[in-house]
């Protein structure tokens, strides 16, 4: 099925700009700052669209340990990075602000993305405690700042994380369209990296089918093929990167080859 999520596209392919720790976090580089922030995110965007990927999305996957609430210097931060690199975007772009789905929805707004990526629903039991995003507060949040444009992918089954919801995880993702308002579904591996389960990915895909339903996590040059047999697109990061190395820089030559890859299937 072809969604109207960005333009006519089929089997999208959003890729990841991870952005270095910030300030707040205890990998921030204070040396370097902001602007090797930006430099650094900037000269992987610049290969990521070179090599022909539909859309970025931004996120401070190195702010580790993660926090369910944004710190003010973050989110600023964040906002500032994004709207540094802005000008140099020729795709859409997104944001994710882990794990908070109100500061990612604010940056989102403020930056003027195309959509948010988050954990809006469930309660889990995680490597930060017990997690109870609040979807309604985003929404809402959404709504009053005037981007009801802007689309809310929800990562049905957090990475780090296992549900507290016992109900099987089509279930779970069919009710967050019908009940939240999703506008996608994003199913994930375990953990940043690694794949999503291909018969929890083939089940959310054979149920939902009134919006897009991507892999978020794990995908690869080898597994593409049969991942995009299902989904309607994919979200890539680790596999752009070095080595396939998350915390290295993109490597331009994997993203043409997987891109090429693509191309063919589409």
């Amino acid at each position: 099925m072809v969604f109207d999520f960005f333009g006519d596209k089929k089997k999208v392919v959003i890729s990841m700009s991870h952005i270095g720790a910030l300030p707040g976090s205890p990998l921030y580089d204070a040396k370097g700052g902001l602007n090797k922030l930006i430099d650094d995110a900037l000269a992987d965007v610049v290969k990521l669209q070179a090599g022909g990927v539909d859309a970025i999305m931004f996120g401070n996957e190195n702010d580790r340990p993660y926090v369910f609430k944004g710190a003010p210097s973050g989110i600023a931060a964040m906002s500032a990075i994004v709207q540094a690199i802005k000008p140099e975007l020729k795709v859409p772009f997104g944001v994710n602000y882990l794990w908070d789905p109100i500061a990612s929805v604010s940056i989102g707004a403020v930056t003027g993305a195309s959509f948010v990526r988050e954990i809006f629903t469930g309660v889990f039991a995680s490597d930060m405690g017990i997690w109870e995003p609040n979807c309604a507060e985003a929404s809402r949040l959404r709504h009053n700042l005037g981007r009801d444009d802007m689309k809310l992918l929800f990562n049905i089954n957090a990475e780090f994380a296992h549900s507290l919801d016992q109900r099987p995880i089509e279930l779970r993702a069919k009710s967050a369209v019908f009940s939240s308002l999703a506008d996608a579904i994003l199913v994930s591996g375990p953990i940043t990296g690694e794949p999503a389960d291909a018969s929890s990915l083939r089940k959310v895909c054979e149920t939902v089918t009134s919006v897009p339903v991507f892999a978020n996590t794990g995908v690869n040059i080898d597994n593409v093929t049969d991942v995009l047999s299902h989904a309607s697109g994919v979200v890539i990061g680790t596999h752009f990167k070095v080595d396939g190395y998350t915390w290295n820089a993109v490597d331009a030559d994997r993203v043409k080859r997987f891109m090429d890859v693509v191309s063919r299937l589409r």
